[in-house]
């Protein structure tokens, strides 16, 4: 038999193949993260060791933007100020603590203030190290992307507000359009640049958007069709040019995306809230397992977070159950694992996936 590598594994599962196992991905909040760390006797800052532990089959690979520094802190209000001027400020809470986005400084800006809004620029992000990060994790599934790349409604509600958001997609506001293209063209660039840098060792783009909420869709298939799917397209197309799959995060009920995401040449999709209405894992299983892969169903808002071990444990077998037959499954939380959720669930989650995603 073949050994199998993590960079085949996925690209197997990614094309509704099957691998020798189901494979694993992580994603957690700081108090969570560092719990773990310590279990397994890691320095705070070995975020591979840790990976490595938990034997998690993907990689990602980011540019360090190296620009001018384009918007200042609020130290008096606590408020942290990125460079794409977003307002963030930490929440402390009994199991640790999150960071709030607020102010919203373009909620009533505009066309013209939106044009002069300082925005990274593309020139402005190192991609000297990627090649060589790419040829050191070779093994693994090394992805480009993120959930905040070409997200239109969550992105852009950082800096508009959420409501302002939604109306501008509603209304065609220009200042809310303008500050959507001037950002999707600045990621677009960007990824292009990342992929040009792997040199072929960037096997997965991931993008994302928000498209629901537990109990419905977010906006309309219409509105998501005029504003936020020729945005996903541009970027799919881009991967596509350069032989990669697209993964695409959504939160919430977003199923009714999913016919034109397979249209539109996506290959996977992510998150899949198993709570949220339309997205039972035997439901997404049945309507796209043939035509979509899937990463995500374990809850962090259900029994990771809430139950005892022996619950994930019995939570994950029954989605392995279901996902895996005939391949096209990655087993992952549905978000960053929460600060509130008990070490021994968070093993129990990881150990079920290795032990009950095996493929006979």
């Amino acid at each position: 038999m073949p050994t199998w590598t993590s960079k085949a594994r996925v690209l197997a599962a990614i094309h509704r193949q099957v691998p020798d196992r189901v494979p694993l991905n992580y994603s957690s909040n700081p108090a969570s993260d560092a719990r773990l760390k310590r279990h397994f006797g890691l320095a705070p800052d070995d975020a591979e060791g840790l990976r490595r532990a938990l034997r998690i089959d993907f990689r990602g690979v980011w540019p360090a933007y190296t620009g001018p520094r384009l918007h200042a802190d609020i130290p008096a209000r606590g408020v942290v100020v990125d460079d794409w001027g977003i307002h963030r400020r930490r929440i402390e809470h009994e199991t640790g603590a999150y960071w709030d986005y607020c102010d919203f400084p373009l909620r009533e800006a505009t066309e013209e203030e939106v044009a002069a809004w300082p925005l990274p620029n593309p020139d402005h992000f190192d991609t000297s190290r990627i090649a060589d990060t790419c040829r050191q994790l070779s093994d693994y599934a090394i992805f480009c992307g993120g959930p905040g790349v070409g997200d239109v409604i969550n992105s852009t509600g950082m800096l508009r507000s959420m409501e302002q958001t939604l109306i501008d997609l509603i209304t065609d506001d220009p200042a809310g359009l303008l500050l959507i293209r001037r950002r999707a063209d600045i990621y677009l660039k960007l990824m292009e640049r990342v992929l040009d840098a792997g040199r072929g060792g960037i096997d997965l783009m991931w993008l994302g958007e928000d498209l629901g909420t537990q109990k419905a869709p977010m906006i309309s298939l219409e509105l998501y069709r005029r504003h936020i799917r020729p945005i996903h397209q541009a970027f799919i197309d881009l991967a596509k040019s350069y032989g990669i799959p697209v993964i695409v995060h959504t939160c919430g009920s977003s199923s009714w995306a999913y016919d034109d995401f397979i249209a539109m040449g996506v290959s996977a999709v992510d998150t899949l809230q198993p709570e949220a209405a339309n997205m039972a894992p035997a439901t997404l299983k049945a309507r796209f397992g043939n035509r979509l892969a899937f990463h995500g169903c374990i809850s962090t808002a259900g029994p990771l977070a809430t139950g005892s071990a022996d619950d994930v444990r019995a939570v994950c077998r029954d989605t392995l159950d279901i996902m895996m037959p005939g391949g096209g499954y990655c087993l992952a939380p549905t978000h960053a694992i929460q600060d509130n959720t008990p070490l021994e669930n968070v093993l129990a989650m990881y150990e079920t996936g290795l032990s009950h995603g095996v493929y006979a």
